[in-house]
């Protein structure tokens, strides 16, 4: 089965989550036996995605994909959270700046390419929150744990803004037209992870990947298998009403998906709806909009064009060209924290399909395009980087 017994100083290297927020780099790196370890490290920010943080993963992946002694990666979170996704007061923050987070959003969606497209067994334990562009670094690794304590939501339209970090790309692939929350094993059920294991189990599930002396995809899955549990799901979970779901989804505008679901919502032992109605009520109906677009695009689109449409959408929406709803969103949730936003254009059939042409629009220029390697050849694979982009040079 490919395993040998750790030496005790490598066990002493497992540090607890809580441990690791007293280095002060955004991203641990372990260098043990045949694996790579990354602790995403801001526990006290909820591992949100910063500008460094993002730098240091793809220097990372890529020198432990082009080093012949690394066979897999691991991937984790300091403390209770995973990442809650991108950092979202820097972008707050920058408004007033013209493109103040240009590079952040480069490197992330880059990074996001080449992680979908990794060439080695990438593992993430998920334990914990996973929020927007965290969900957007968990589901697609080739491996992916979560446990009782799992939370995944992806709440961009609520902040007036729109699922990235490849998530146009994932969701529209996935069972069903989700887009509720989820817990523990829901995630697993869901498609966005492949295992649930135990929250107890899971330090000893590390210890026992790290002495894997090699990176057969075969021997890692085998070694998850002995400490995960079936997923069977409650019959009160959201997932037992999928049918409803999809329905209520497979509508052509965000004005016909409300309607369906308000139809739904009278019928008899369809409570559970008011919450989804509440939700989506609340959030930004340039948000909606932009969201379904994106999304109902990104079933027909690849990885490579829903990135870079997903680079678009954001720098757009940062430009403000025609809204500020995702600095509204911002402000009202994590600044002035009275959850009450003006979003604008304020109603939903106030948005019309003119202004959303400008949002997905193709720069004008092809070079201000994300540049994400057309050639998978290993000699080329890691172009497009930042520093050789028309923006930095």
């Amino acid at each position: 089965m490919g395993i040998t017994s750790l030496p005790s100083s490598i066990v002493t290297s497992l540090m607890p989550p809580e441990v690791m927020k007293q280095n002060r780099e955004d991203v641990i790196a372990k260098e043990i036996g045949h694996g790579r370890v990354l602790t995403l490290n801001r526990p006290d920010h909820l591992n949100s995605i910063s500008e460094k943080m993002v730098l240091m993963l793809g220097q990372k992946f890529e020198k432990y994909e082009k080093d012949e002694n690394v066979e897999f990666v691991i991937v984790k979170g300091a403390g209770r959270t995973f990442s809650a996704g991108g950092e979202l007061k820097r972008l707050y923050d920058g408004r007033n700046t013209r493109d103040s987070c240009l590079e952040f959003g480069y490197r992330l969606y880059w990074f996001c390419y080449q992680l979908q497209t990794y060439k080695k067994p990438h593992i993430v334990l998920a334990h914990g929150m996973s929020m927007g562009g965290g969900v957007g670094l968990m589901a697609p690794m080739k491996f992916s744990v979560v446990t009782e304590r799992t939370f995944c939501s992806i709440p961009e339209a609520n902040l007036g803004y729109h699922p990235d970090c490849g998530l146009s790309y994932i969701l529209p692939r996935l069972p069903g037209r989700l887009g509720a929350n989820l817990k523990g094993k829901e995630v697993v059920a869901a498609g966005l992870a492949t295992h649930f294991v135990p929250s107890q189990k899971l330090f000893q599930l590390e210890k026992s990947l790290l002495s894997i002396n090699n990176g057969e995809e075969d021997t890692i899955r085998s070694v998850i298998d002995e400490f995960s549990t079936n997923v069977q799901i409650d019959e009160r979970s959201v997932l037992s009403k999928l049918s409803i779901i999809d329905d209520c989804f497979s509508r052509e505008t965000v004005e016909e998906i409300l309607d369906s679901f308000e139809t739904e919502a009278c019928k008899k032992g369809n409570d559970w709806i008011m919450p989804v109605l509440k939700s989506i009520k609340k959030a930004s109906p340039i948000g909606l909009k932009i969201t379904l677009r994106s999304i109902r695009e990104g079933r027909t689109q690849t990885l490579s064009e829903c990135l870079r449409k997903e680079f678009r959408i954001t720098m757009n929406t940062l430009r403000t060209i025609i809204s500020d709803d995702l600095y509204e969103g911002i402000r009202a949730a994590i600044i002035d924290k009275d959850k009450s936003p003006k979003w604008n254009p304020s109603t939903l059939d106030k948005v019309h399909d003119e202004q959303l042409d400008l949002i997905f629009k193709p720069f004008e220029e092809h070079d201000l395009e994300l540049q994400i390697p057309i050639n998978e050849e290993e000699y080329c694979r890691w172009e497009g980087k930042y520093e050789s982009s028309s923006y930095c040079l």
